[in-house]
């Protein structure tokens, strides 16, 4: 989506994910040459916990009909910004 972005994240019962969000943040505005005079970010972020399988596959579904909601495109496998997983493995 042109305005906002979707990750499903997982970590470990340490995880916090308010500091992941704010280094992940912090990293694109410094690679994207953002100030603090033209913030690239709204304050916060809103969480969802996924609990199960089914809560996942509905979620992985919406995000998929993001663009065709907005009407960027007709069908979600034409949106050329589909997500992937990557693992990163800070251990």
């Amino acid at each position: 989506m042109p305005d906002h972005m979707h990750f499903f994240v997982r970590g470990s019962d340490q995880f916090d994910l308010a500091s992941w969000v704010n280094g992940l943040k912090r990293s694109i505005s410094v690679s994207l040459g953002a100030t603090i005079k033209q913030s690239l970010w709204q304050p916060g972020f809103f969480d969802h916990i996924l609990r199960n399988d089914e809560s996942y596959s509905q979620k992985w579904e919406y995000l998929q009909q993001n663009p065709v909601r907005a009407g960027l495109v007709e069908l979600p496998g034409d949106w050329p910004h589909q997500g992937e997983i990557v693992i990163l493995d800070r251990a």
